[in-house]
This record gives C-alpha cells, sequence and structure tokens, in this order.
C-alpha cells in the first residue's frame, strides 16, 4: 500500500535529522534501519511531524510504500554497508526508479554504481551533504552528481530542505556521477585543514601564552566579528568557553587530545597526490590527527626528547596570530580549489568552481564570509584559475603573510607543533618563487638514472657532463 512520497535508509544521527527536515517540508518518508528501535525513537520524538513518517518492517515494504518513480536516500556507513542496500533493493525497483547515495561514499565507489544500476535501468544520484546532524535537520549544504535528468526529479525536494544563502538554495547539480561526491570529500580535507589551523592557534595561546580556555573563546570571540568570520571559529569560541559540568573545570582541558577520521580528508590527499595536486596543508592536518592517535608514545616521548633552547616564548600578537589563520584559511581554500579544478579537467565534469563556493555559504562547516570573496574571485577572470593570483587575495595574502611568518617562527623556536601553518607558509612561499631548487633535483635524477633534463637555453631533452668517457 502506497504511503509515502519517498523512501530513507539508514536511521542514524544523519538520517534522523535528514527525515524531519524532509517531512517539515510537506514529505511522507518511508523509513526502514536495520535496528529498527531506531525508527521507532524517531516516530516517538517527532512530535507534529510523526505522521508524515512510516515505519517499514523490511526494505521489500519500505519499496512498496512509495509510488513511481521511486526515490530512496540511503544514509548508512560509506563502503560495503551501501552495496549491500543497493543488492537488496535492485530486484525490487522498477525502471525509472533512483537510489540517492547521502553518505560520504568515495567518489570512485560512486562512479561504478552509477554504471551498475544504470545498466539495469536505475538511476543513481550521488550527494554530498555538509553540515552535520543540526544542518541536516535544519538546512544542509548539498553537493549533487548524477545526470542532469536524475538531478531534476528530485531538486524539488533538496533545494527545499537544503540551506539558504540570501534566499539561494545552498545545492546545486555540479556534475555526473561521482562530482557531488567528489566535492563534499575536498570540503572535508578543507574542513580538515580549517580545523587544525584554529587547534594551532588555540595551542599557542594555551601552552604559549599560558591563557585559559575562556581567555581563548574571548580572542575567538572577536575574531568572528572579522574577516574570520565563521561557524568554525563561532563554534571554537562556543567549546572554549564552556564548563563541564561535573568538575566545575573548563571543559577542553577535561577532553583526552585524540582526534578520530573517518577517511574524506586521507581521500582529498591521495586524489591531489594522483593529479599531481599539492594538497599540503590538508595533509599536514591528516598527519596531525594520525599524530594525536599515537598518544601513548607522546607521553613516553615527552620527557625524553626535550630540545634546548625553547624556554623562552617570543611573545605572539593576537594581530598576528589572526593574520595566520587568514592566510592559512586562503591557501586551504586556494589548495581545494585547485583539486577541484584538476579533477574537474581528469574526469571531464565541468565543475563551476564559484557556484560550489557559493553552496558552501550557508549549511556547511566550512561557510565562512570568506567564501563571497572567493565567489567574486571566481567570477573574474583568474590568472589560471589560482586563486591567490586574484587581485583581492594577493592583496589579503601581501597584508597579512608578515604575522604567519612571526606566528611560525615563534611556535619553531618555542618547539611547539604548527605543522598545518608551516605548510601555508612553505606553499605559499614556495609558489612565488620563479626559480626553485629542482634544478638540482633534475641534475641528480639524470646522474643516477640518466632521465635527462631541459636547459634554459636550449630547447629539448639533455644530459649532464657527470660520466664522461674518463671516468670509465
Amino acid at each position: 500500500m502506497i504511503q509515502a512520497n519517498m523512501g530513507l535508509i539508514g536511521v542514524g544521527t544523519m538520517g534522523s535529522a535528514l527525515a524531519l527536515n524532509i517531512a517539515e517540508h510537506g514529505h511522507d518518508v518511508a523509513l526502514w534501519n536495520l535496528d529498527l528501535a531506531a525508527v521507532d525513537g524517531l516516530i516517538a520524538s517527532a512530535g507534529n511531524l510523526a505522521s508524515r513518517l512510516v515505519r517499514c518492517e523490511t526494505v521489500k515494504a519500505l519499496v512498496a510504500a512509495i509510488p513511481t518513480p521511486r526515490a530512496i536516500i540511503l544514509l548508512v556507513p560509506a563502503g560495503a554497508p551501501v552495496d549491500i542496500i543497493i543488492d537488496e533493493l535492485i530486484p525490487l525497483l522498477s525502471v525509472g526508479d533512483t537510489i540517492i547515495d547521502g553518505g560520504n561514499s568515495d567518489f570512485r565507489d560512486t562512479v561504478s554504481r552509477t554504471k551498475r544500476l544504470e545498466a539495469v535501468g536505475l538511476a543513481y544520484l550521488g550527494i554530498g551533504v555538509s553540515g552535520g546532524s543540526e544542518g541536516a535537520r535544519r538546512g544542509p549544504s548539498i553537493m549533487a552528481g548524477g545526470t542532469a535528468a536524475t538531478y531534476a526529479s528530485i531538486a524539488p525536494v533538496l533545494e527545499a530542505i537544503s540551506a539558504k544563502y540570501l534566499g539561494d538554495p545552498c545545492v546545486a547539480h555540479l556534475g555526473p556521477d561521482g562530482a557531488g561526491h567528489f566535492v563534499k570529500t575536498v570540503h572535508n580535507g578543507i574542513e580538515y585543514a580549517d580545523m587544525q589551523i584554529i587547534a594551532e592557534a588555540y595551542g599557542l595561546m594555551r601552552d604559549g601564552s599560558g591563557l585559559a580556555a575562556s581567555e581563548i573563546a574571548a580572542v575567538f570571540r572577536s575574531w568572528n566579528r572579522g574577516a574570520l568570520e565563521s561557524y568554525l571559529i563561532e563554534v571554537t569560541a562556543e567549546v572554549l568557553a564552556a564548563k563541564d559540568p561535573t568538575t566545575g573545570e573548563e571543559m577542553v582541558d577535561m577532553i583526552v587530545d585524540q582526534a578520530g577520521q573517518k577517511g574524506t580528508g586521507r581521500w582529498t590527499v591521495i586524489e591531489a597526490i594522483r593529479m599531481g595536486q599539492t594538497a599540503s596543508i590538508i595533509e599536514a592536518a591528516v598527519g596531525a590527527r594520525v599524530l594525536s592517535s599515537q598518544k601513548a608514545t607522546r607521553e613516553l616521548a615527552a620527557p625524553l626528547l626535550v630540545p634546548a633552547g625553547t624556554d623562552i616564548m617570543i611573545p605572539i600578537s593576537e594581530q598576528d596570530l589572526q593574520s595566520a589563520l587568514i592566510v592559512g584559511r586562503v591557501l586551504a581554500y586556494a589548495q581545494g580549489f585547485r583539486i577541484l579544478n584538476a579533477a574537474s579537467d581528469e574526469f571531464d565534469w565541468s565543475l563551476d568552481l564559484a557556484r560550489i563556493a557559493e553552496i558552501w555559504r550557508a549549511g556547511c562547516i566550512i561557510r565562512s564570509a570568506m567564501l563571497d570573496d572567493i565567489v567574486a574571485a571566481f567570477r573574474t577572470d583568474l590568472h589560471e584559475g589560482h586563486l591567490v593570483l586574484s587581485e583581492h587575495f594577493i592583496n589579503v595574502l601581501t597584508r597579512n603573510i608578515a604575522g604567519l611568518r612571526r606566528v611560525v617562527s615563534a611556535a619553531v623556536l618555542k618547539g611547539l607543533p604548527v605543522p598545518a601553518l608551516a605548510a601555508a607558509l612553505s606553499w605559499f612561499d614556495t609558489i612565488r618563487q620563479a626559480r626553485g631548487t629542482t634544478d638540482l633535483i633534475q641534475a641528480q635524477r639524470d646522474y643516477f638514472g640518466a632521465h635527462s633534463f631541459q636547459r634554459i637555453d636550449a630547447n629539448g631533452s639533455h644530459h649532464g657532463p657527470w660520466h664522461s668517457t674518463s671516468d670509465v
């Protein structure tokens, strides 16, 4: 018996929030979860939206509850669980039905699943959903990949439930098959970088200047009223100001310094390397999380690896720290968009970088005031698409780079780790060098492998005089 407009499989934190969002916008949603208690709990707590939520005992019952052409959203863990559900759905669905993967799937899996489903007459849409559970409930940023026709069939729902920026829905069809999931992956890579540089600034104030968390919260609160205005700066101020209800201590001081990760940051780095792009700031952030997980080793090393000459902390001004964060954020965005541009060329996606920046302006984790300037930069004629070569960001970097230099220098002299900020500075100094040092690397490669090199004064491939006849 038809009871719903669409289906949703996977009623976890994100699935529950998205189901309520869809229901609130006038759609009846058929629900199934491996543990049906989660569905019962959601319906029991849904208030006046409960009547729009349909509990289904089985996947087969969920399919039967939706009219054709059906649209079924999957919000299950990425990887094998997605394939298991797809395998169960295929024999139950009709030609023209659509499966929508709203999880953090590897875009390469999305590409292969799209081909597989299209071969049997079904449609597949891979959508990146950013904003956490609160975003899913109140309005996320949505990055969609699939055919234009498939997107058009579900667009009214996605536009209704998405975040809005000055009335503009923060959702877009970005390209075929895996385009949406790839953009979400890079979004998460930028998120890793932004969170890490914020944590490094916090560490410098805590361990370098001896400030309490509540004092640092005030600094972040003031920054959120300026160029750094963003969701992550706002969140940082709030969590640093929070008190532990059990001990009365500052909450952040009671938290073990080990961070988890679900793989999207690592995927960003891997894909960047595959395409010959630099993701050094994101890579530093991923590496920092890996090292954080090795807490036992760090505790063992702390009293043993004590370098001399790190007992003095050069004072760091709030202005310099702010400048460091501004530069770090600009360069993290710049690296992320270069990766997106490279993927667009590699996979023939025709990604609209300005539109991507637009749909990140509300709902998503990396939303910030800076995205307005990024949109404007991409709408103008950039030098080879490099964000850092736009007139606006040249001026931003010029004004703030000295602050980043002072911050990194002070951290290094004190022995405090700032891997992402240091990577940002190194990337900036490398990209502005008209002549770098890889001439020597090319000479070395030619010496031991006869790989050849190009000369500055002649065309073609050349070899050096390393192995003359007199050496034989």
